[in-house]
């Protein structure tokens, strides 16, 4: 320890070192701040989760049969067997699957239409299996699409991941309010062409019906009457003639109620020979009903055919009508591509409407307020999903750490009756975050994916506080124990007491690291694992270094000799 001792009392006793050790930690200090806007470190509140299974909703264009449904998502199952860790797969047509984790939120359990389905890919289990369930469905999504979607434009393929933490709606949200429902879907319609080209997004979709022409079937009582029918009669020949309809009931001993007899025509008398308003006025008078006095009736006679638009989904937020717009990200964090779009969308939107930002910092601080430049009508694009889950996330931890420095110095301050040393530990508590942030960096180096900075990363820091507290906490007691029982001289003090203390702070590190290195490769909490190793080793540095060097230029550390002879000594051993 004489050799650290001289390195100190060497470093003290000249202003040059100094002031190169206050001006390297500055730098380091810096740098690391600027490995986030330079994307060295990316910030994320959860990394991708490897799990034993994942999803896959397919959503052909609105209108379509189920038959139209079925074939895209066979296109998607075949794919799907070539892989080799695919234990089984399971298709829900017009449904969605049991509800899981991911389907909470998602409205798995709300999908009753004809051109919706969900399939369930089971894998092996991920403790046998060389490549992350995240890491599978990054490859086979451009792959799938690829094939797919061509076969029935305007269909949207999503794959959808179990998540680490809370359920979200998607990655990315972009709610659209507004009163006027066709400006509100002309404005989503560029939101999502504007995530769609914004790198690291995906899976972009609008979550809203695509109004469409159909044919009402009406049926004339008066005519229906005049004819000898009944409306019971129109409306059954109707449901057979497209849908099909239980026409009878079977008892049997096996089952406690009665089996319902389902009658369907075949594919091709169902099938119309083309969309148009002709083809259908066909259909009806092929079909014909027998009268009460036995004459045949073409159904032609008694139905009005009437052109109308669909009545799409309106949905409500806070009483607010609005419409969403999703996206999932690549293994990249949310905020980058938030930054990105919202950037186009600013410059996009100003060519027609006046664009003003949420003021203040506040949960929605991303939110843009548009007014149309002509009407005056009014309009919010409001960030939500995962993204806004993560602002607040570390907007609470931020708000944790503040506080916990805030009790930290004060209690320091209650210690010691000096806010220049309770300062001085409080800053080498903070710079530890230093190798935080350089430890996911160096972490990145050593995984196949993106090692994000993450919620866990910050609990760990929080933690380091106080670990790093407790290392200026021993020199500085140690110091003013030397100065005013034994009489030694400040700079002497200082380098004394970090040689002395060198050895239990770096037995203290070296049992953080080895506990925390059990977390370092756990998918979730591996943040925290690296956060505690990197943060320790870099406290240690800030502690022997940087805080002795505080010290010395502090005044409040000239602590003068006890001479009442009333205080117990100490005894030094080199």
């Amino acid at each position: 320890m004489s050799k650290l001792e001289g390195l100190i009392y060497n470093i003290l006793d000249k202003k040059s070192k100094k002031t190169l050790v206050v001006v390297l930690t500055v730098l380091a200090f810096f740098g690391s701040l600027m490995m986030f806007p330079t994307m060295m470190v990316l910030a994320k509140m959860l990394p991708g989760k490897s799990a034993n299974t994942f999803s896959v909703y397919v959503d052909t264009p609105t209108g379509s049969s189920i038959e139209q449904t079925k074939q895209m998502s066979s296109c998607v199952i075949d794919f799907l067997k070539k892989e080799k860790e695919v234990m089984n797969i399971e298709l829900f047509l017009a449904q969605g699957i049991p509800l899981d984790y991911a389907g909470l939120v998602k409205g798995a359990s709300m999908k009753r239409t004809e051109n919706v389905s969900e399939i369930s890919v089971n894998l092996t289990d991920k403790h046998h299996r060389a490549e992350p369930s995240f890491l599978m469905v990054k490859r086979l999504r451009p792959e799938i699409k690829k094939a797919c979607l061509p076969l029935l434009p305007g269909t949207n393929i999503k794959f959808i991941e179990q998540p680490s933490g809370p359920p979200t709606l998607a990655s990315v949200v972009v709610e659209v309010h507004g009163e006027n429902l066709e400006k509100v879907r002309t404005i989503s319609t560029k939101v999502a062409g504007i995530l769609s080209e914004t790198e690291g997004l995906v899976d972009v979709d609008i979550m809203a019906d695509e109004i469409f022409s159909k044919y009402e079937l009406v049926p004339d009582k008066e005519k229906i009457a005049r004819s000898g029918l009944s409306v019971k009669q129109v409306n059954n020949i109707l449901y057979l003639a497209f849908e099909g309809m239980v026409i009878a009931h079977k008892n049997s001993k096996n089952s406690p109620d009665q089996i319902p007899m389902f009658l369907v025509l075949e594919k091709e008398s169902k099938s119309l020979s083309s969309e148009s308003e002709d083809a259908l006025q066909s259909k009806l008078s092929s079909l014909n009903l027998m009268n009460m006095k036995g004459m045949m009736v073409p159904l032609s006679e008694v139905v009005t055919l009437r052109k109308v638009k669909s009545n799409p989904m309106i949905m409500h937020k806070n009483l607010s009508r609005m419409v969403n717009v999703i996206a999932e990200t690549d293994m990249v964090s949310q905020l980058y591509p938030l930054l990105e779009a919202r950037g186009v969308m600013m410059e996009e939107f100003a060519k027609e409407y006046e664009v003003e930002k949420e003021p203040g910092i506040t949960t929605y601080m991303f939110d843009l307020h548009l007014t149309d430049k002509k009407t005056g009508e009014k309009f919010l694009l409001r960030w939500d999903g995962e993204m806004k889950v993560s602002l607040d996330t570390f907007r609470d931890l931020g708000g944790a750490f503040i506080s916990a420095l805030i009790l930290i110095f004060l209690l320091l301050v209650i210690y010691y009756r000096s806010y220049a040393i309770a300062g001085i530990v409080l800053l080498g508590s903070f710079l530890s975050l230093i190798g935080v942030i350089v430890g996911h960096w160096v972490a990145n180096w050593f995984t196949s994916e993106t090692f994000f900075l993450t919620a866990t990363s910050l609990i760990g820091f929080i933690a380091l506080i106080g670990i790093s507290s407790r290392n200026s906490l021993l020199l500085i007691d140690f110091a003013k124990s030397l100065m005013e029982f034994h009489g030694m001289k400040k700079r002497r003090a200082i380098a004394v007491a970090a040689a002395t203390r060198a050895k239990p702070i770096a037995l203290t590190a070296v049992a953080i690291i080895l506990g925390s290195a059990l977390l370092a490769g756990d998918p979730v909490f591996g943040g925290l694992g690296v956060a505690l190793i990197s943060g320790t080793v870099a406290a240690v540095f800030v502690s022997l270094l940087f805080v002795p060097v505080l010290m010395d230029n502090s005044k409040a550390m000239d602590f003068k000799p006890v001479t009442d002879g009333h205080h117990d000594s100490i005894s030094i051993t080199k």
